[in-house]
């Protein structure tokens, strides 16, 4: 068994963000002068979190990100930064490079919810959680492989109530993943968390926090325990801690 966090940052913001427009995978934008700061900032917030492994997404807005948080944290000197293109952002196929208000009127005039709206040509919902589901095997896998050793001692879910500081969840946890994505598929991913995976909501959150667009540099962070058995790494609980944290910018 083994207990450990995942602190979900989403990117700073780009000149595309700044427009209102639709990037998707096609549009590999980089971090505006207000985004780097927006890291800058990530970074020293997270400075002293200690942190194990660290995932990206394969896009350059989220790897600048990722890279401006781990300057700044001496736990990730030497570590590992896994690029995993799993963590990219939605395709919004024809809707890629349009205003996002745009895909929104598609929606409507489609007679369709805008968070569950498919651009002719994008990536659907069901395929986007497909994606987090697969990477958060992977992620589970590698956690597993890294930090759990024979003899060693099991950690329970931690409790209690949040004391408003940068490592709120994670200072008894003997493991912790950073992880950089991107607005639409961090949304999915906390719909997954909440709908499918059952995980509860701490007090003060309902779903109107989940399904909200996570800001620039946004940070959700969450508790997993998983247990390793004959039939693989299976997840045993799951506990939320904070849902689009920006108190740093």
């Amino acid at each position: 068994m083994l207990t450990f966090g995942i602190t979900i940052v989403r990117h700073g913001e780009t000149e595309w963000n700044k427009k209102g427009l639709l990037q998707g995978q096609a549009i590999d934008s980089s971090l505006s002068d207000i985004g780097m700061q927006q890291a800058e900032a990530a970074g020293k917030y997270l400075k002293d979190v200690k942190f194990t492994n660290v995932f990206v997404s394969d896009m350059a807005r989220a790897r600048q990100t990722c890279e401006a948080i781990v300057k700044h944290n001496s736990s990730c000197s030497g570590l590992e930064i896994v690029t995993d293109p799993s963590l990219k952002e939605r395709s919004f196929g024809s809707a890629e490079g349009g205003l996002v208000v745009d895909m929104k009127n598609m929606a409507t005039a489609a007679g369709q919810s805008w968070l569950d709206f498919t651009p002719p040509g994008g990536e659907t919902i069901e395929q986007m959680k497909m994606r987090i589901k697969e990477f958060l095997e992977h992620l589970f896998q590698r956690m597993v492989a890294d930090h759990c050793r024979p003899g060693q001692r099991e950690t329970g879910m931690p409790e209690g109530a949040l004391a408003g500081k940068p490592d709120d969840g994670t200072r008894d946890v003997p493991a912790h993943a950073l992880v950089v994505s991107h607005g639409a598929l961090i949304r999915v991913a906390m719909r997954y968390l909440v709908d499918e995976l059952k995980c509860p909501l701490p007090q003060g959150l309902d779903m109107s926090h989940v399904i909200a667009l996570c800001p620039n540099t946004g940070i959700c962070r969450f508790i997993f325990t998983v247990t390793k058995g004959d039939a693989g790494v299976t997840l045993s609980a799951i506990r939320c801690v904070f849902i689009n944290r920006c108190e740093h910018i």
